[in-house]
């Protein structure tokens, strides 16, 4: 069964491919060229999850309880009053 490539370079994995590897939205490949011409797929060693460079700031607001929004658009942007 041939599958069309997108002109991303993308191609869908038939469902009992994915089944059978336990591929799963977010599920990383690797490939691997073959002597004979043929490529191999398989399903890559799970990796860490990326920290979220974001999560440092949660909770960083809370100095600023009760100040409005524009007081701390104003502070940001270094207006003058």
């Amino acid at each position: 069964m041939g599958m069309p490539i997108t002109v991303k370079g993308q191609v869908t994995i038939p469902k009992p491919m994915r089944d059978r590897l336990g591929l799963t939205p977010g599920s990383r490949v690797e490939f691997e060229a073959l002597p004979d011409g043929r490529i191999a797929m398989r399903k890559a060693a799970d990796v860490p999850a990326q920290p979220d460079r974001f999560g440092s700031l949660v909770g960083c607001g809370t100095a600023l309880k009760g100040v409005s929004t524009d007081d701390i658009m104003k502070l940001m942007r270094g207006d003058e009053e």
